[in-house]
C-alpha cells in the first residue's frame, strides 16, 4: 500500500503527461503480481467495492473529532479522503496493508465489516496512505489519469503498442496476470478470436483554417453531435463501446437489439425525438445524455430517448478484417453489409455531394442551421489504422457560440487544484435575477486561476460545505458548442461544453446577456 499511495502522491503532484507517464511505467515494471495488477484495475476505473460507502467513511472521521471541527476541516480541504487522513487519530502501531490484502478483503467484505476492516488499515498508514486508501475505496482518484493514460503508460512500460493492449482489454480480468505475462514475454497473448471485444478508433485531426481540399479525393459527410461508438458482435456476444473503450451496452439495450450479424461497425450514436420519430434530424445531444452512464436503463426511459446509431465504417464483415482495405472499398462494403441485415435503428451516413471547395464550405457553413457538428473529410484511400493519422482523416467543426455570464458560485477542485475555487457556476438574467444557465472549470491559464481564487475569497457571500456564492459582480465571456432546452435546469436551458473564453474584469455585471439571447441560440 505504501508503494501505490507513493504513486497516487507523485502523480497528484506531476503536471505533465510525459511525467505521469513515467511514474506509471516504472511502478508496473517494478511492482510484483497482483498488486500492481489492482493499481492498474484502480486506475482505469475497473474496481468496484459496493459495501464501501462513502457515508461509513465520513462517520469514521467524525468520530477522530467533533462536528464542528470535521465540518470546518472539510469545507477548507474540499474532499472527504484528504480530511479524514489529516484527522485521523492513529490508535496502534499496526503493520502497513498490502494493495492487495485491501482489494481482496473489500472484495469479500460485508457491508457490516467494512468500517473495523477500514479503521485497522488506517491505524497503520501514515497521512498520504490513509488518502490513498480512503481514494482507492471510494473510487475517486482524481489525479489526471485517465484510463487511456494508463494504458499507454502500461505500453510504455513493456515496449508494446498500446492498440494491442486495447484490442485484448475486454478479453481479461483484474488483476491482469495473464496481461502482464504477456507483455513480460511470459506468456499466450489473451485470446480474442470469437470475442466482442474493442478494436482502437481511427481519429481526425481538426482542419486548420485557411486549408482548401480537393473533394475528388476525400469522402465528405456530416459529423454529428453524438458519440462516438463501436457496435462489436461476435459469437453471439453483443457490446457497444465509447471512444474510450468503455463498454456502454448496459445504457443501450436497444442498440444491442438491432445488432443482428456478425461483424464491426463505426459510428456515432444519438437519440431520435419521441415528438416526431420520423425526422431525419435527432434530438439534442441534452437529451441523448439522459441515457449516458447509466447502469440499467427502464422502459420509459427508453421510450422517451430511443436510440440509434449512423454507422460510416466497417471494421469487421464476420471474421474477415477489413481495416486494411481503403476507405472507398470499406464503404462499398458496409452498403453491402446494411443491405444484408439492415435494422432501423442503424442508419448509413450520407455520402454530401460537394464537387468542389467552395461547395464543401457552404455545407459546413449551412451544419448549425440543421443541428450538425460539422463536416467529416476522409482520404477515399485510407486504410483504416488507429489514433490520429497525420493527413488522412478531418474534422471541420462550426463555430462555437460565445456569451457573456455573471459568475454565480465557486466549487473547490480535485487533485493538485483542491486548495482552489476551480470549478464555476455562472448564469443570465432573467428579469432581475440571474439563473444558472452553466458550469466550467477550464478555459484559463494557472495565473488566471490563482486570480479568481483570490476574487472568490474575497467576494464570498455564504459558504456551503466546498462550494461558495459569489458576489454577482464578476462577469465571463463562456464559448460553448450548442444550448438545448433543460427542465433539470432553472434557467430552462443547459449549454454543451461551455468553457471560459475570457474573464471581463472590464465589463459590469448589468451588461452581461439576458436569457432571451441565449433562448435565440436553442
Amino acid at each position: 500500500m505504501k508503494d501505490f499511495a507513493a504513486l497516487l502522491d507523485r502523480l497528484v503532484y506531476t503536471p505533465s503527461r510525459n511525467g505521469k507517464l513515467r511514474l506509471l511505467a516504472d511502478y508496473f515494471r517494478r511492482t510484483p503480481d497482483p498488486d500492481r495488477g489492482w493499481a492498474l484495475a484502480a486506475l482505469t476505473g475497473d474496481l468496484d467495492f459496493p459495501n464501501a460507502k462513502a457515508g461509513a467513511i465520513r462517520d469514521l472521521a467524525r468520530e477522530q473529532a467533533d462536528e464542528v471541527l470535521f465540518a470546518l476541516s472539510y469545507d477548507y480541504v474540499g474532499d472527504l479522503a484528504e480530511t479524514t487522513a489529516l484527522l485521523w487519530q492513529t490508535q496502534s502501531g499496526a503493520e502497513p496493508p498490502r494493495l492487495a490484502g485491501v482489494v481482496e478483503a473489500l472484495r469479500r467484505a460485508g457491508r457490516t465489516e467494512v468500517r473495523g476492516l477500514v479503521s485497522g488499515w488506517l491505524d497503520g498508514l501514515d497521512a498520504t496512505g490513509r488518502w490513498a486508501l480512503l481514494k482507492l475505496i471510494t473510487g475517486g482518484l482524481r489525479i489526471g489519469v485517465s484510463a487511456r493514460l494508463a494504458r499507454v503508460a502500461l505500453a510504455q512500460a513493456f515496449d508494446a503498442a498500446v492498440e494491442e493492449i486495447e484490442e485484448v482489454w475486454h478479453a481479461v480480468e483484474p488483476p491482469y496476470g495473464d496481461l502482464f505475462a504477456w507483455l513480460a514475454g511470459d506468456g499466450e497473448k489473451p485470446d480474442v478470436a470469437g470475442r466482442a471485444t474493442f478494436r482502437p478508433f481511427m481519429l481526425a485531426h481538426p482542419l486548420e483554417e485557411g486549408v482548401a481540399l480537393d473533394p475528388a479525393d476525400w469522402l465528405v459527410e456530416w459529423k454529428w453531435d453524438g458519440i462516438r461508438v463501436q457496435l462489436a458482435a461476435r459469437g453471439g456476444e453483443r457490446r457497444l463501446y465509447s471512444r474510450t473503450g468503455d463498454d456502454i451496452s448496459a445504457a443501450f439495450p436497444d442498440v444491442l437489439d438491432a445488432m443482428g450479424f456478425d461483424g464491426v461497425l463505426d459510428g456515432e450514436l444519438l437519440v431520435r425525438d419521441p415528438a416526431d420519430p420520423g425526422s431525419a434530424d435527432p434530438a439534442s445531444f441534452n437529451a441523448l445524455q439522459q441515457r449516458l452512464n447509466r447502469k440499467t436503463v427502464s422502459k420509459k426511459m427508453l421510450a422517451a430517448h430511443p436510440a440509434y446509431v449512423v454507422a460510416y465504417d466497417i471494421l469487421f464483415d464476420g471474421a474477415a478484417d477489413l481495416r486494411d482495405l481503403p476507405l472507398e472499398k470499406r464503404r462499398e462494403r458496409l452498403e453491402a453489409f446494411a443491405a444484408q441485415h439492415g435494422h432501423p435503428d442503424i442508419e448509413l451516413s450520407a455520402r454530401l455531394d460537394a464537387p468542389d471547395w467552395p461547395a464543401v464550405a457552404a455545407l459546413q457553413a449551412e451544419a448549425r442551421r440543421l443541428g450538425r457538428e460539422g463536416l467529416m473529410l476522409k482520404r477515399r484511400d485510407s486504410r483504416y489504422e488507429p489514433g490520429r493519422k497525420t493527413g488522412l482523416w478531418f474534422k471541420w467543426k462550426r463555430a462555437p457560440l460565445l456569451a457573456d455570464a455573471v459568475l454565480m458560485y465557486a466549487q473547490r477542485g480535485h487533485g493538485r487544484r483542491s486548495s482552489f475555487y476551480s470549478d464555476y457556476t455562472f448564469g443570465v438574467w432573467r428579469g432581475g435575477e440571474l439563473v444558472p444557465v452553466g458550469k466550467a472549470y477550464f478555459g484559463f491559464t494557472d495565473e488566471e486561476l490563482a486570480q479568481l481564487d483570490r476574487w472568490v475569497r474575497n467576494h464570498t457571500l455564504n459558504r456551503f460545505g466546498p462550494v461558495r456564492e459569489v458576489e454577482k459582480r464578476l462577469v465571463f465571456e463562456v464559448a460553448f458548442d450548442s444550448i438545448h432546452p433543460s427542465p433539470r435546469h432553472k434557467s430552462g436551458l443547459a449549454m454543451r461544453f461551455p468553457r471560459i473564453a475570457r474573464i471581463r474584469w472590464d465589463k459590469p455585471a448589468g451588461e452581461a446577456d439576458r436569457i432571451e439571447a441565449l433562448e435565440a441560440m436553442v
